[in-house]
């Protein structure tokens, strides 16, 4: 039987659940609210009790790798163990690691989280292009081979992101269109260049990948810049790629809006929330889950 690719298991969750998909990030201050200790013991409990609410409410969680992280190898451990719990539950699990790196390193990155064996093999990453799309081949290639998938940083939240991601750069004839921008009357154009942002050139380039195995390869947009910024037009990115969108609920951006926000994308948006649904408790986590699901299925009604 062959792999089956997680652009197929992604559409299967949103037609299932909605594209709803819960953050698993143990502030300490959610540690706290909850009135768990702090260290590793509160970090274990919160984290599977966020897995435990997360199951048959939605298809996909993702874990922020940096809170497990700040615990050295224990935490690593206890997010092998959410992994591994999230996964056997039957939610879709993106790694919210932000790798990325050349060559071999990326190689690296790409056998820890992507390959089947590894301990925490995860149904998705997201990655950083700004060391080159293309450095990152080694985690597309890996992620493929293992019906894996990849979100790409394209057009974030963040503020200081701005004079990076809106920076022109040349694009090959067609790009800027296949990424939502058109070429600028006039430049390069003899050259059959045309000029777009960082941005939309990390769209168009993730949307090649994509036409491999459609689905699985998805970008990063802040939901707080939908559904136009740093040159690239979320509406216009092709209707199987897949579009990972933090900023909902406590950053700012509400779940009612998303089809104002993300038009046209019902079936591939992945509309990411955290802190908005974490509570004071588990029993309040999976209510909140519970009601953000039906908002979020309300705004494409």
């Amino acid at each position: 039987m062959g792999i089956t690719s997680f652009g197929t298991r992604l559409a299967q969750a949103i037609t299932r659940f909605g594209g709803l998909t819960v953050g698993i990030d143990p502030h300490a201050h959610l540690l706290d609210a909850w009135g768990l200790p702090g260290g590793v013991a509160g970090l274990e409990r919160f984290s599977l009790a966020m897995v435990e609410q997360a199951a048959d409410r939605v298809g996909i969680v993702k874990p922020q790798v940096a809170f497990f992280e700040r615990y050295g190898a224990a935490g690593l451990a206890v997010l092998e163990r959410v992994i591994t719990e999230a996964r056997s539950a039957g939610l879709l699990v993106i790694a919210d690691a932000k790798r990325g790196d050349i060559g071999s390193t990326n190689q690296g990155y790409a056998d820890a989280w992507l390959a089947a064996e590894a301990p925490l093999a995860s149904d998705a990453l997201t990655v950083s292009p700004y060391l080159g799309v293309h450095a990152l081949d080694p985690l597309y290639e890996t992620a493929r081979a293992n019906g894996a998938g990849l979100f790409v940083l394209a057009a974030t939240s963040n503020p200081q992101a701005e004079p990076v991601q809106a920076a022109g750069v040349g694009l090959a004839a067609g790009a800027g269109q296949a990424a939502g921008v058109g070429q600028a009357a006039g430049v390069g154009q003899a050259a059959g260049v045309g000029q777009g942002s960082l941005a939309a050139h990390v769209a168009h380039e993730v949307g090649i990948w994509n036409a491999t195995a459609p689905g699985s390869f998805g970008i990063v947009f802040g939901a707080t810049q939908a559904p136009v910024s740093r040159g690239l037009d979320v509406r216009t990115t092709g209707n199987t790629l897949p579009v990972l969108a933090p900023g909902f609920g406590a950053q700012g951006a509400r779940l009612e809006d998303a089809a104002v926000l993300f038009p046209g994308c019902a079936s591939r948006l992945l509309a990411s929330v955290s802190r908005s649904v974490a509570g004071a408790s588990a029993s309040e986590a999976g209510r909140l889950i519970a009601e953000h699901v039906e908002r979020l299925r309300g705004a494409w009604s």
